[in-house]
């Protein structure tokens, strides 16, 4: 911390990306507020997985460091699942392996090759942070407003008129049209949240279309997915989606199969070719900071990409 600053910061966007950036602004000494077009609950975020995992994001050179950083602030704050919704889990990445990731990979505690009796074919077993968004989201925003920040549910239409020496814009899919950002597109995620019949590791196997199949073990329930439809808007749960998604995860863990449906989601994850982490100078010599386009791994690089944010911020 460099001493308390006076100047003001508004993030714009209440996910888990514009939630985790102003925390580490406001902590920093900054003034900031957040402004988000909805309550922090209905944003994508609250409906992820949510497994620490560099999903569906580029460029790999960059998420390695910044997943690997944020890494590290779950694991402490596993120490106090009920309060911060992490966890750390046991699990296997099926059909991976080592040599197929990237060298971030041989940074993770524990990651190697899954035994026959925990996996029937090739994978990864690891313990990785499992976030329960829900209770996540709620507890950053605490923190936010504990380190003085406030929150408003403001619609904005055009960065450059939003009020304030720095903005940040952390509106994933929404840059698309704020920015605009024609290079921004939807993976739309489909999920069924069913009773948990005792299931206490993840699993996921397969990554293709509506082929991938995952479950994790929340609070909540047992969260099977699931969907990764290119272009695909729709934010209606699709039955038959749904039915072959608890089919995929049975045919894993038979005793999915009779388990009683809690809810269905649908969250549409903020593609890009890669991330947009950069600062530009709007007239009259204000900065505005990019923190957008993280795809399906939002939650994974969000502490990471929050600290270069406020770097760029700071320059």
């Amino acid at each position: 911390m460099n001493g308390e600053r006076n100047d003001d910061v508004i993030v714009v966007g209440g996910g888990v990306i514009g939630l985790t950036t102003a925390v580490v602004l406001a902590e920093s000494g900054w003034r900031v507020r957040i402004w988000t077009r909805e309550p922090v609950e209905l944003t994508t975020s609250a409906v992820a997985g949510a497994i620490w995992w560099p999903y569906r994001i580029e460029p790999e050179v960059l998420v390695g460091e910044w997943a690997l950083r944020s890494l590290s602030v779950y694991e402490e704050l596993a120490a106090r699942p009920e309060e911060t919704g992490v966890r750390m889990v046991e699990g296997v990445h099926g059909e991976t392996v080592l040599d197929g990731l990237g060298s971030w990979a041989a940074r993770v505690p524990g990651l190697r090759a899954a035994t026959a009796g925990e996996y029937a074919g090739v994978g990864l077993w690891a313990r990785l942070p499992l976030i329960d968004m829900p209770v996540h989201l709620a507890w950053l925003r605490e923190r936010f407003v504990r380190a003085g920040g406030t929150v408003e549910e403001r619609l904005v239409t055009d960065l450059a008129e939003v009020p304030a020496p720095v903005v940040v814009n952390c509106t994933g899919l929404g840059s698309r049209e704020l920015v605009p950002d024609p290079g921004m597109w939807p993976v739309r995620g489909q999920l069924v949240i069913v009773e948990n019949p005792g299931v206490t590791t993840w699993l996921t196997s397969g990554d293709s279309g509506t082929k991938a199949t995952y479950f994790f073990p929340q609070p909540g329930g047992l969260i099977l997915g699931g969907t990764a439809q290119e272009g695909d808007w729709s934010l209606t749960p699709d039955p038959a989606v749904a039915e072959a998604i608890v089919r995929r995860c049975a045919a894993l863990r038979p005793e999915i199969a009779g388990a009683r449906i809690i809810e269905h989601r649908v969250g549409l994850r903020p593609a890009r070719d890669a991330v947009r982490l950069e600062r530009e100078i709007l007239p009259g010599g204000r900065v505005l900071v990019h923190n957008y386009g993280h795809g399906g791994a939002g939650v994974t690089v969000a502490w990471g990409c929050a600290r270069e944010a406020a770097g760029l911020a700071s320059r």
